[in-house]
């Protein structure tokens, strides 16, 4: 990478660390390859974030670290060097990546920001909070050292398997564990934090007071609206999958009206 491209990156880098406004929400509506991306920039949005769920199927394997990273990364690249906007990469669990490793994979990427999650897709569940934020204060620590001043995200996963199992009961009873993960991760120094399926509003509300960092929330269709979230101090709303799921409806549904 050229000083000048460094210099653009490091741009990149602080123009999306800005743009994360409690109340005031930075917008991310997820692409998954370049004409999305591209579509994404066309409408006016700041920010390209990826979606790993829609790259990995892009590409043609399923979610949760099963695609390979190279192959991932080199998407992610295509996008970042097809817009002139800061892109943020959903890196998924780092893809069991050593801390520097992954930072340079995020830095030959182009990535101004990166979702890091708390799942261990190897062992399956959650990982241990405490290992975890070691390992996010090692990847702050690798990208300082290469002055690069990487956007961090940190996933917190406590709402994904009662959400996957359609489990009733209040996300209220979650909250408790999620703050404690996302105060371990703001204290390893990452920038964001985001409770992915998060959406009952009093638990949110409960999230969003025990935390003192930017949070983002996925725009559920059973979530608060964005004006909502805003009132609510969210800084960060992203849709992940739900619109190339929205597209490939559509697009089977326009299959099947040539058949009629």
């Amino acid at each position: 990478m050229t000083r000048s491209d460094t210099a653009d990156l490091q741009r990149q880098c602080e123009l999306l660390r800005s743009l994360h406004c409690p109340g005031d929400p930075l917008l991310l509506p997820n692409a998954w390859d370049v004409p999305t991306a591209r579509a994404v920039v066309a409408a006016g949005f700041p920010v390209v974030a990826t979606t790993s769920w829609s790259v990995a199927e892009t590409l043609g394997y399923e979610d949760a670290e099963r695609a390979p990273a190279d192959e991932m990364f080199a998407a992610a690249a295509r996008i970042a060097r097809n817009v002139e906007v800061p892109v943020t990469i959903d890196a998924e669990a780092g893809y069991g990546m050593q801390a520097a490793e992954l930072v340079a994979a995020l830095r030959s990427a182009g990535a101004a920001g990166c979702n890091l999650e708390d799942t261990d897709h190897t062992a399956g569940g959650l990982r241990d909070p405490g290992r975890h934020a070691e390992w996010l204060r090692a990847v702050r620590q690798a990208a300082s050292a290469e002055d690069y001043p990487l956007v961090i995200n940190a996933r917190i996963d406590v709402f994904v398997a009662p959400f996957e199992a359609d489990e009733g009961g209040s996300q209220g009873e979650l909250v408790a564990e999620a703050v404690q993960r996302a105060n371990a991760y703001v204290a390893a120094d990452v920038d964001c934090v985001y409770p992915i399926l998060l959406w009952e509003r009093d638990p949110l509300r409960s999230f969003m007071s025990g935390v003192g960092a930017p949070v983002n929330i996925i725009r559920l269709e059973q979530a608060p609206s964005v004006a909502e979230l805003a009132e609510l101090g969210v800084a960060r709303v992203s849709w992940g999958p739900l619109l190339q799921w929205d597209a490939m409806a559509r697009f089977k549904k326009r299959l099947a009206s040539l058949q009629e």
